[in-house]
């Protein structure tokens, strides 16, 4: 994925326009413009503060699909992740053993039980 495109993604996550995020960022909206089109590209103190305001890394801007270790939808955890509260993090996780636990569930009744040696049948 480009940068511009992971942008706009983020824009849009955040509810932002182009000029919104510029102005945070201090830059012109013309320079936003041009990354996010595609016809430049931030240098990396830039760049460090475009990651730091989304909470996300540096690769997670500007990494290629296949070049990286964590998918797109991993990535975007890890960013929803940063972006909440103390408190938020720990509702969130809650959740996600609970989803977790239902799995776990789901997977021991799809599979009959085998009786033990020993045991009656009936």
């Amino acid at each position: 994925m480009k940068l511009g495109t992971t942008l706009k993604e983020l824009l849009s996550i955040h509810e932002m326009t182009q000029k919104q995020l510029a102005e945070v960022l201090d830059l012109s909206p013309s320079a936003l413009g041009n990354y996010i089109q595609g016809t430049r590209e931030p240098d990396y103190d830039t760049l460090i503060r475009i990651a730091d305001y989304f909470h996300v890394t540096t690769d997670f801007l500007i990494r290629n699909d296949h070049n990286t270790k964590l998918s797109q939808d991993e990535e975007m955890l890890l960013h929803i992740f940063r972006s909440l509260t103390g408190e938020q993090q720990d509702f969130y996780l809650e959740q996600g053993q609970i989803f977790i636990r239902q799995n776990k569930k789901k997977e021991s009744s799809s599979f009959p039980r085998v009786p033990r040696l020993n045991e009656k049948v009936s």
